[in-house]
């Protein structure tokens, strides 16, 4: 490469990055975009958006407790992970005691309807038992079976079942109308 091409494309080049250099979008992002909330750096910082969420409110327990457990294929049992969800909520029950919940056990389609109604049901009732056990009064709560009737996803993958085998903890102000 000659002396005076270098030359000519290093000079077009710097010219491009003093172009770039002088525009500035910091004033169209200002009005597009709202300003975030301050954040502290801990991992407990607020979703944007969420940072004015009511301590007690419902949700406060969807984002900060977490309202579904699952569980394995044909179990009711409940494990370690359950269980420490099912801590959660208790500790924000007993915090909270104006709430009422009810218990929604759902099934994947690995049976008849009516054995996945009848573990639907036992899934329920063992969320509700266990959040008893941690000082809910059980007067607050009930428990619904659905079988598969209400499946989050319909799919064969074993991977994708595990979202169809749940307990959905929903609060209410009231009891269900019967």
């Amino acid at each position: 490469m000659s002396a005076p091409t270098g030359y000519v494309r290093r000079l077009a080049a710097a010219t491009m990055l003093l172009a770039l250099a002088a525009c500035s979008t910091t004033d169209i992002a200002s009005v597009e975009e709202p300003a975030a909330a301050p954040m502290i750096g801990q991992t407990n910082d607020p979703a944007p958006g969420f940072e004015n969420v009511a301590m007690g409110s419902e949700e406060d327990f969807i984002l900060n407790v977490g309202r579904r457990i699952y569980f394995k294929q044909d179990s009711a049992t409940l494990d370690s992970v359950a269980m420490a969800t099912l801590d959660n909520q208790a500790a924000w029950l007993n915090r909270n005691p104006s709430w009422l919940l009810k218990l929604q056990g759902f099934a994947d389609d690995s049976g008849s309807a009516a054995k996945m109604e009848t573990l639907s049901q036992k899934r329920a009732d063992a969320a509700m038992a266990y959040l008893v056990s941690k000082g809910v009064d059980a007067r607050r709560m009930w428990a619904k079976g659905y079988g598969n009737d209400r499946e989050v996803r319909d799919c064969t993958e074993r991977s994708c079942k595990v979202q169809n085998r749940r307990v959905v903890t929903n609060l209410r102000t009231q009891p269900d109308a019967a």
